[in-house]
């Protein structure tokens, strides 16, 4: 498990808090604790890999509210829900809306720290996959619009003289923004391109 992440408990109740405080950090998890959904918001940038074990039910803002204060902030740490018996229903409600999962207190600690395992590997997997974006991003940042339209022929399987006879140039220069694409790509086979270009994120 990834030592940068951290586990982010939000409940009312201070005995809760730190009870869940010293499970997850028997397991060698990173905790922040907090009384309120507020509190957390003013503290979480998004930037951590991590997720948040909420109560549904404090005071100020509810885990639901919590929920789409982050969504409308784009931070999507995964959730994992606590709820009482009485609360199922708005837990569900939370789940629809994009929370892990939801457990009914009194809990069984091995299930908590299985979800919460769960989520931060999900959330670890977000944080990779972004900073792939941004590799592929940053690459293809380095075309001119001409090599990377040449490019775009190319991985779809077009030979250069078809790409010569769409984009209404020479074959030879096609050639020449091809290679120059290729080498600022750092690329030795149309395979790799085509590889790029399939896992670009869509615009």
């Amino acid at each position: 498990m990834n030592s940068d992440a951290c586990v982010h408990v939000i409940d009312d109740d201070n005995a809760v808090r730190a009870s869940l405080r010293l499970l997850l950090e028997s397991v060698g998890l990173t905790v922040a604790d907090y009384a309120n959904a507020e509190l957390f918001l003013k503290a979480c940038s998004g930037t951590q890999p991590g997720c948040i074990v909420s109560d549904i039910r404090m005071p100020g803002l509810s885990g639901l509210e919590l929920q789409e204060a982050l969504d409308s902030r784009g931070i999507h740490l995964p959730m994992i829900i606590l709820t009482g018996h009485a609360d199922v229903p708005s837990a569900v409600r939370s789940m629809k809306a994009g929370a892990v999962d939801f457990i009914e207190k009194p809990f069984a600690p091995q299930r908590l720290l299985d979800q919460v395992h769960t989520a931060i590997a999900m959330d670890l997997q977000r944080h990779e996959e972004l900073a792939q974006r941004a590799t592929i991003n940053a690459l293809l940042a380095t075309l001119t619009p001409r090599e990377r339209e040449v490019l775009n022929c190319v991985a779809a399987g077009h030979s250069n003289k078809a790409v010569a006879v769409d984009l209404g140039i020479s074959e030879r220069t096609v050639e020449l923004h091809r290679g120059r694409g290729m080498k600022k790509l750092k690329f030795r086979t149309v395979a790799e391109l085509v590889r790029l270009l399939a896992e670009e994120p869509d615009s």
